[in-house]
């Protein structure tokens, strides 16, 4: 494979990033500021949105995790590596922290419904629930490409010990 193709990834990867970083920097700080306000006047729904901002700073651990192995897996394909062990590992983690992801937002959803009835907000739902499938079908094929990855390996071995 070329590298410009990979090169391409790995920048996209970056890029993947750096939206997700601005939002632990900047926009969440402000939604808790917010929240401490409404918190100080009264309202009930600032420990609500605690508990979102709090999975939402957590899942940025497994996401930037994921993003890296996935760095590390454009690197072993740039070095002929693709058929390898580290391959499989590397899908095998960007799999978990996918199901890690999924889980925390599983976890939160019942936050969401909360502040969903609250606001009258039904939409909240929705976007929550997007945020549980979406790491979802990311876990799904990365454990289906773990899976061929594995099966290409064993055959690839066979064949060289035939050879």
């Amino acid at each position: 494979m070329k590298r410009s193709s990979t090169l391409f990834l790995k920048i996209a990867v970056i890029f993947i990033g750096i939206p997700v970083l601005a939002l632990c920097l900047f926009l969440l700080p402000m939604i808790a500021n917010e929240a401490h306000e409404a918190a100080e006047r009264g309202f009930d729904l600032a420990f609500v949105v605690y508990g979102i901002l709090l999975v939402m700073y957590v899942s940025a651990i497994p996401f930037y995790f994921a993003l890296y192995q996935s760095f590390k897996l454009l690197s072993y394909i740039d070095k002929n590596q693709a058929f390898s062990e580290l391959s499989v590992k590397a899908l095998k983690k960007i799999k978990n922290c996918a199901l890690t992801i999924t889980g925390l937002y599983v976890v939160a959803l019942p936050l969401v419904y909360i502040m969903a009835e609250i606001d009258d907000a039904p939409g909240l739902i929705l976007i929550g629930m997007v945020m549980i499938f979406a790491p979802l079908v990311i876990a799904v094929f990365a454990a289906v490409l773990q899976r061929l990855l594995k099966e290409a390996i064993d055959i690839k071995s066979e064949n060289d010990l035939i050879v």
